[in-house]
């Protein structure tokens, strides 16, 4: 499901249940069972035959979800972290410099919790392929397992495997390598021997600190790669909200927006986004939380060898 669609929830399908942006999870359906949250006791039984999307009551009818078909992006924020993820941001910024697409192959290196995994599995599919390598064996069996009931098994290849040590094990098939290891300098010519040499192969390295960052561009600039670049992905939100249009007195006698008054206002009467395109306007403010560093994402490419 996580590189198809369906339009019918069944026994047996994985529902994401969306309460709020804060509370998600995922929910294999099995009649006879009960999902129990904050917001009440959801009977499976009553899930199946319903299309994804759908909003349900709880048995109390005091609280609600949406059903929600599983995806990369939703897998990203319900999946159980084993190991430090990577988010939509990077996510989508990594796919865009490594020119990931339907065909293409894909070397990645660790697989981690498989949040990564499973966006470049939906990216590359259904003709490409995706060789994951993870040296901690529990997690490659936890992996393996989650790709398995999930209907990536086609997509993608796990593997156990030191790749420091040992490399991909693979030469001239890889359009794209990605690292996600503490050095991940000494992966470097094992990475290379896999890309392939009819065409530009790209890499990206997923560094936490600026001194992997140094490392790992000596070791690309010494096997060869070019256009070697260094990128930082900071996500800011921005919070939309109508506020009352002052009136020509107002704005010459100076008068602010009080934007915490009219919050409260809008709350109290419920309204939120409901406009009055009249007397309001939509103004929008980034919120004063930022997501922070993650990590710093190097990139480079290597010329094939008839150039």
């Amino acid at each position: 499901m996580f590189h198809e669609y369906k339009k019918v929830i069944e026994e047996g399908d994985l529902v994401v249940a969306y309460a709020t942006p804060e509370s998600m999870s995922v929910i294999k359906v099995r009649p006879g069972e009960i999902l129990n949250n904050r917001y009440g006791n959801f009977w499976h039984s009553k899930m199946v035959g319903l299309k994804f999307g759908s909003k349900v009551q709880s048995q109390t009818g005091t609280g609600f979800i949406h059903l929600l078909s599983p995806t990369p992006a939703l897998w990203t924020q319900v999946v159980p972290h084993r190991t430090q993820i990577l988010y939509l941001p990077d996510i989508s910024f990594i796919s865009l410099y490594l020119d990931l697409k339907p065909g293409k192959v894909v070397i990645e290196s660790g697989t981690g919790s498989g949040s990564f995994s499973h966006s470049i599995a939906r990216t590359v599919a259904p003709t490409g392929h995706l060789f994951t390598f993870e040296y901690h064996e529990l997690r490659a069996q936890t992996a393996r397992q989650e790709f398995d009931q999930h209907d990536l098994s086609d997509i993608v290849t796990i593997e156990h495997r030191d790749v420091i040590s040992d490399g991909f094990g693979r030469k001239n098939i890889a359009d794209a390598v990605f690292l996600d290891l503490p050095a991940p300098w000494d992966a470097v010519a094992a990475a290379k021997q896999a890309l392939r040499t009819d065409t530009i192969g790209r890499i990206c390295c997923f560094s936490p600190c600026i001194e992997q960052v140094q490392h790992t561009a000596l070791a690309l600039n010494e096997h060869g790669f070019a256009d070697i670049r260094m990128f930082e992905c900071l996500a800011k939100n921005h919070e939309v909200r109508p506020v009352p249009l002052p009136n020509i007195d107002e704005a010459i006698n100076g008068n602010k927006i009080n934007f915490k008054a009219i919050t409260n206002e809008l709350k109290t009467k419920k309204r939120k986004m409901d406009v009055d395109t009249e007397h309001d306007i939509l103004v929008s403010k980034p919120l004063d939380q930022v997501r922070g560093h993650t990590s710093y994402l190097t990139f480079a490419i290597l010329a094939p060898n008839s150039i």
